[in-house]
């Protein structure tokens, strides 16, 4: 198993739009939760480009491809840009490379 991270560049007014969206994209969410698949998510909510953060933890990084991929934010325009970054975690009680 490996992090990942799931970063998604968020349009300027998003918040405004995502409503109809939203319980459809929690749905999605949820089913990669009771799937073990994502640990954290969600916005940034400080100053700056709108974006969120997604943690994951999957055999390979094609499981959060296909997150983004079947996400209504992203199929939708509500994401203007997403990737994702392999995360070698070394620290905490939940990292999967431990520093000793």
């Amino acid at each position: 198993m490996k992090h990942f991270l799931l970063l998604y560049d968020y349009v300027p007014d998003y918040m405004e739009r995502r409503g109809a969206l939203r319980p459809a994209h929690l749905v999605l969410a949820k089913a990669a939760v009771d799937r073990g698949e994502l640990e954290l998510g969600g916005a940034c909510t400080d100053e700056g480009q709108p974006m969120a953060v997604l943690v994951f933890k999957a055999e390979n990084r094609r499981v959060v491809e296909a997150f983004a991929e079947a996400d209504p934010y992203v199929r939708e325009g509500l994401v203007t840009d997403w990737r994702v970054r392999e995360w070698t975690t070394v620290m905490g009680k939940d990292a999967l490379t431990k520093v000793t």
